[in-house]
């Protein structure tokens, strides 16, 4: 393990300071209601997935769910992928059993492999490398690909999936674009040049912060900014599994200077959130925190407003971000795990009722998401049921939306524009 801890530490970083700050400029507008973030992406990234074809896919999502979020909610919508990095995954048992055998829980690709067998589950340093390579290959395609202005909104239609020939949202999809290109048109012949900051869309990454010899050594200090810094991600998150007051990983997120999102959700008390921003934003620094709550549809009208109250009273400026998918897990007859469509719009459409009602701004929404058309969870337009789940289910661990669910979603809360404020 120690060896391969040092090859990476000699690598050079997959991301920089410079983008990292950027983007908590861009948290730090969210915070005040000036910008939304949009976070999606795999539950699990896995090394086979790691095809220009599947980066094309979950790029075009997060650009099309961005385009509709943004004529909806009329302001900037700040994209981060759950990619590049997503490779290891917390487990709530550390064994898994099949037919009377128990071996090793799969704990991501930075850790060990999925297959079934006892070799397989023994966790392989050699891999966190593996898992470098891939996340520095994932992101610099997609720099490639936005420098060659893949992302330009003049040009939306590089970005079309295949639902947008077959979807009952696809006509209203179409209208968005049409109006958003008119709008340019105009734009641009008023002003007799083209606006630059629509012929391209940053792209950040983010991962959860959670194998912490792959992010240690990648963790570098800057002279010129006097600061630590995760060079791994822009944006790493710490899950309530790890979130525990004098825990390694909340020591680890003390020191580095990346913005960061905190998992809350039943079992997050007033006194551990309060602690948790004491600890992790002392001087109450714009655009460092983001809180994703994850309540479920049932539980977050009670659960949300003590937190939200709690929070204020930190003083601390923070980013709320609705995670709908997590709350709303469940299993069928047969025990698969999926996800129930209605049950996500439920926890987004109360997750903006309490944050209005509370006099708080709901800033951004992260969910598991694919530009594939998998099976893995129910409802939508299409009106998925369990018996469908087999057809194309691929995710690994958690279920994910597939593209039209994802841009139903996006549909739903651009919606919401006109009370977002």
């Amino acid at each position: 393990m120690e060896r391969a801890i040092g090859d990476l530490s000699r690598l050079p970083p997959i991301v920089t300071s410079w983008e990292i700050e950027a983007l908590k400029d861009q948290i730090a507008l969210a915070q005040r209601g000036d910008a939304f973030v949009l976070q999606g992406g795999d539950c699990a990234e896995t090394f086979d997935e790691c095809t220009s074809e599947n980066i094309v896919a979950k790029l075009k999502i997060l650009l099309q769910m961005s385009l509709v979020m943004l004529h909806g909610l009329k302001k900037p919508v700040v994209r981060v992928g759950r990619m590049a990095g997503q490779y290891a995954k917390p487990r709530s048992a550390d064994t898994e059993t099949r037919d009377g055998v128990s071996l090793p829980s799969f704990r991501g690709d930075l850790v060990n492999r999925s297959a079934f067998t006892p070799a397989d589950r023994i966790p392989d340093p050699q891999l966190i490398l593996r898992g470098y390579e891939r996340a520095a290959l994932t992101l610099n395609f997609v720099r490639s690909l936005i420098d060659g202005g893949f992302a330009d909104l003049h040009h939306p239609e590089n970005w079309d999936l295949d639902w947008v020939g077959h979807s009952k949202t696809a006509d209203r999809y179409h209208e968005i674009v049409r109006s958003i290109s008119d709008s340019l048109d105009f734009l641009e012949s008023i002003l007799g040049r083209a606006v630059h900051q629509t012929q391209r869309a940053d792209i950040y990454a983010a991962h959860e912060g959670l194998h912490l010899s792959y992010e240690q050594a990648q963790t570098r200090y800057l002279d010129h900014r006097k600061r630590w810094y995760d060079l791994t991600t822009h944006f790493p998150w710490i899950g309530m599994r790890t979130a525990q007051i004098d825990g390694a990983h909340v020591e680890y997120f003390r020191g580095i200077s990346n913005p960061m999102g905190i998992k809350i959700g039943p079992g997050m008390t007033v006194e551990w959130l309060q602690n948790l921003i004491r600890v992790l934003n002392p001087n109450n620094e714009p655009g460092r925190i983001s809180l994703i709550h994850r309540f479920g549809a049932t539980a977050i009208e009670d659960g949300l407003p003590p937190l939200i109250k709690a929070v204020r009273e930190t003083g601390s400026p923070v980013l709320w971000v609705c995670d709908p998918m997590h709350g709303n897990t469940e299993s069928t007859a047969d025990g698969t795990k999926t996800r129930r469509f209605d049950k996500i719009v439920a926890e987004l459409e109360a997750a903006h009722d309490v944050h209005q009602s509370m006099g708080s701004y709901l800033g951004g929404i992260h969910l598991e998401l694919t530009g594939e058309n998998v099976t893995e969870c129910t409802g939508g337009a299409r009106g998925l049921t369990d018996g469908d789940l087999a057809r194309t289910y691929k995710s690994t661990v958690d279920p994910r939306l597939n593209y039209e669910q994802a841009m139903e979603v996006a549909m739903r809360l651009s919606g919401l524009g006109k009370n977002l404020d």
